[in-house]
């Protein structure tokens, strides 16, 4: 296994595949009613066996199997018809493990062949990649590809008698607690796997598309966490660097009513550009390190490249540093930008007063779409010939937590494009998204499926739709 990661630049391969292993395994106990933290060896063999008839259970379980300290549990369909084996679990692991290996763009398939042979595992590459191939013609839907950092937040929700809200002279608001006190608290809630980038690809996941994550881990817990996660959410993590003893991103979250103040910090990663295995229909970058300008003019030659792969940018926090003389390539090939209002004001210098102006001068860096959120009072739209108002959609109760939002409408934003929907209907989309993220913790729990918001369109207000803007 060190040979072979070695081989692929020790880029966690063995690491995702464990994640992938313990996701299946945990989903498929979950449809069956079983809990995977307290589930037992007998239950497990037990249940699996009640459900042996369901071909459908075990579709992507073929190498799937736990350890538990009576044995291991095959999840291998085939094992299961015949009395917990593990045959076919052995054959499959080995197929699964060699061809994530073989298909990886850094080894070279000799050499993984020898360090298979030597350990006893092999299958031959070019059935791999017949199957790889196969696989990718019947894929018709489109893959997005989102790009930026990844966090896991610790959610620590304040007493209300043991903080409160200050407002300094300027107008700011400050939350302060007794200095050197040891104030309790509520609870926390732990969210693995967020961050712009890694809140719309599973916004994208959960509306039907293919989506992938470009993103930095270390090999820690959180980060062996959050790849579970996301295997969980069908996000695709092949272009995703681990980095070798490093830590993941991990911020604390102070929750003190339906508002939250995050305590950040970003592990130094190399924000090296990954070529992607499959070419993207679309791209997402947003939030990403200050160290990843190199990754970003990587990222250009690759769409120069790629001429029919669309960007989409949702600037985070770096990129309004750096201006827009340092990002002019990047708005120039971005075909759909995401920011709000004020954001706006400051990327091209203009008044708030006006959206028209900001969408004129938003259109003349280069972007095709331009989307300009505007809080409690809804978004805009412009495509360089109209600009639209969009309203937002009720809240059904008194938002429980406002994290993720913004991400939630720019990512159902694209999903309803990429899917050949008009921006008219990709507007009445995002703001419901929206609006079921802040009624739940995080920014992940709270985001639909498609059929979801189609139930949510049906019992819309009659003012709940786009207005053409003079």
């Amino acid at each position: 296994m060190k040979k072979l990661e070695q081989a692929a630049g020790k880029n966690g391969i063995d690491v995702r595949l464990i994640a992938d292993i313990m996701a299946s395994a945990h989903t498929v106990m979950r449809s069956i009613g079983l809990d995977p933290n307290d589930t037992t060896y007998l239950e497990l063999r037990r249940t699996l066996a009640v459900h042996r008839d369901d071909e459908l259970l075990f579709t992507n379980t073929a190498y799937v199997g736990l350890v538990f300290p009576e044995g291991v549990i095959s999840f291998n369909h085939q094992d299961i018809l015949g009395g917990h084996t593990l045959d076919h679990l052995h054959e499959s692991l080995q197929r699964e493990l060699t061809g994530r290996y073989v298909s990886h763009p850094r080894t070279d398939d000799a050499v993984v062949e020898q360090f298979a042979r030597d350990a006893g595992l092999w299958y031959t590459a070019d059935n791999h990649k017949q199957e790889q191939t196969e696989e990718t013609d019947t894929v018709a839907r489109p893959y997005i590809l989102s790009i930026g950092d990844i966090v896991t937040d610790a959610f620590i929700k304040l007493l209300d008698d043991q903080a409160r809200i200050d407002t300094d002279p300027d107008g700011s608001m400050r939350l302060s607690m007794e200095f050197g006190s040891k104030p309790p608290y509520d609870h926390v809630d732990i969210v693995q796997a967020v961050g712009n980038s890694a809140n719309a690809a599973v916004a994208f996941s959960r509306l039907g598309l293919e989506a992938g994550l470009m993103a930095w881990l270390g090999d820690d817990q959180a980060g062996k966490d959050s790849l579970n996660y996301l295997a969980s959410e069908r996000v695709d993590t092949t272009a995703l660097s681990v980095g070798e003893g490093m830590k993941s991103n991990y911020h604390y979250a102070l929750r003190y009513g339906a508002d939250r103040t995050i305590l950040i910090k970003y592990e130094d990663y190399d924000y090296s550009w990954k070529t992607p295995e499959r070419t993207p229909d679309w791209i997402y970058l947003s939030m990403i390190s200050a160290a990843s300008w190199q990754l970003h003019e990587d990222m250009l030659a690759y769409l120069c490249e790629h001429p029919d792969t669309k960007l989409v940018f949702q600037p985070g926090t770096f990129h309004f540093k750096w201006g827009i003389e340092k990002l002019a390539g990047v708005y120039r090939r971005t075909y759909l930008v995401v920011m709000n209002r004020e954001e706006a004001a400051l990327v091209t210098g203009k008044s708030t007063e006006s959206v028209p102006d900001l969408m004129r001068a938003m259109h003349e860096l280069g972007p095709q779409i331009v989307i300009i959120t505007d809080g409690p009072n809804g978004a805009y739209a412009s495509d360089g010939q109209r600009t639209l108002m969009m309203p937002n959609y009720p809240d059904p109760a008194p938002p429980y937590d406002r994290t993720g939002a913004g991400d939630a409408f720019a990512s159902t934003i694209v999903a309803a494009l990429a899917l050949g929907e008009s921006l008219e209907t990709a507007l009445s989309w995002a703001p419901i998204n929206s609006m079921s993220v802040v009624q739940q913790l995080g920014a992940q729990a709270g985001l639909l499926q498609r059929d979801a918001i189609e139930g949510y369109l049906q019992d819309a207000p009659d003012d709940y739709h786009t207005k053409d803007v003079a």
